[in-house]
């Protein structure tokens, strides 16, 4: 086991059992070092506790922690505008997607992630002081899109709920992340266009709008590397950036589906 490896677990589990997450913190003044153990406590009403699932948040976490240091980088692949790089039920694949809810900071929300048909849901809960659910992708692979402006999303559902897309330039567990947010439709079943830069039935989110943030706070003076992409992510969270609520969340059931994800 690496040193990294180590710290990030070690991290992790003393977060989980004593809830590290305070979301109504302000931006990072610049980038954390250990942002595992430089983000503020917050502490929970016993009313609101909840036992801590410790068997999910190994099972969830260890799917996106390298285990061996001498396991070789991943050949990156060049891609072009217009290439389809997931669609639900796909053979050609280039990753695959997981859940990694708030269990592993110490909350109980849980959600599951259909391959077959890209169906996401879930139940988010505030308890443990939780309030997200998330899928990420397997740290499988490495993508040059310098030659394309975003990623283009095929969605249905997600009944005017607001999700955040999250694109990630490093391997490191709790490493940028570069977050857009969109709003789902309230109608139910259809395909739809969020807005970002338009396309109908679908939703365009443009490198050139993402906001860098770790554990949802603001991180200044960041430079994506379109060269280098090497995770995908989608959120379901309670909070929106530095504090700020997410307008358009309720805690309880949610579903959204992923048709297909392609660049332009």
């Amino acid at each position: 086991m690496n040193a990294q490896m180590l710290l990030t677990i070690t991290a992790l589990t003393i977060g989980s059992v004593y809830g590290f997450a305070n979301p109504t913190e302000k931006g990072w003044k610049s980038r954390p070092a250990i942002p595992e153990i430089q983000q503020q406590s917050s502490s929970t009403p016993p009313s609101e506790r909840t036992p801590w699932d410790a068997g999910r948040f190994i099972k969830q976490s260890s799917k996106f922690i390298n285990v061996n240091p001498f396991q070789p980088k991943p050949v990156t692949v060049v891609v072009q505008p217009g290439d389809v790089i997931w669609s639900a039920g796909g053979v050609n694949n280039k990753f695959s997607w997981s859940p990694l809810d708030d269990v592993v900071m110490g909350g109980a929300s849980e959600s599951n992630f259909d391959a077959n048909t890209g169906i996401w849901s879930g139940t988010v809960t505030s308890a443990n002081n939780g309030g997200f659910v998330g899928i990420r992708t397997s740290p499988s692979f490495a993508l040059d899109m310098e030659q394309c402006q975003g990623i283009e999303l095929k969605l249905k559902g997600g009944n005017g709920r607001r999700f955040k897309f999250i694109v990630r330039d490093s391997t490191d567990f709790n490493g940028v992340c570069w977050t857009s947010s969109f709003d789902a439709p309230q109608s139910g079943g259809r395909m739809f266009n969020i807005g970002f830069v338009g396309g109908k039935d679908s939703a365009k989110i443009p490198f050139s709008k993402q906001v860098p943030t770790i554990f949802a706070r603001t991180v200044p003076d960041q430079t994506f590397d379109l060269k280098n992409v090497v995770a995908f992510q989608l959120a379901y969270s309670m909070f929106e950036y530095d504090g700020d609520l997410n307008p358009n969340f309720e805690l309880g059931d949610f579903s959204l589906q992923v048709m297909e994800m392609k660049v332009y």
